[in-house]
């Protein structure tokens, strides 16, 4: 299968799984602000990775996945009803944590940078 395809499915898969999330499950849980950030799919398109981002504390993170994964069957059968595919993938939830390890480096940097202009502050000075 062409990588192009595969790409292409994986981004249909991103778009309507999100879709299904919004509209069709009715759990409380889901409420948190969740984002679909993207599929991976196998090159047999028999299995999808979804990752989602999760802005909440690790114990809601824990719980939302797990409540994704409890519904996965469900948002499979409506997957296949969207997608024309000789067989829907299986999905698999993945925690993308790229939103909480860029906030992390922002704040590393924000940290130095205080003192990135005390060390300037001295050098102009001469106290070096």
């Amino acid at each position: 299968m062409s990588r192009q395809r595969v790409q292409r499915v994986g981004e249909e898969i991103k778009k309507e799984v999100s879709e299904i999330i919004r509209l069709e499950l009715k759990d409380p849980a889901l409420e948190k602000l969740t984002s679909i950030t993207g599929a991976d799919v196998s090159r047999d398109l028999s299995y999808a990775r979804v990752y989602v981002s999760i802005y909440a504390s690790r114990d809601e993170q824990g719980k939302i996945l797990k409540v994704l994964e409890k519904a996965s069957g469900f948002i499979r059968s409506e997957l296949g009803k969207r997608i024309r595919l000789r067989h829907t993938p299986v999905l698999l939830f993945c925690l993308d944590r790229s939103m909480e390890y860029g906030a992390h480096i922002e704040g590393v940097l924000k940290s130095l940078d205080p003192l990135n202009k005390e060390g300037d502050e001295r050098e102009q000075s001469g106290d070096k």
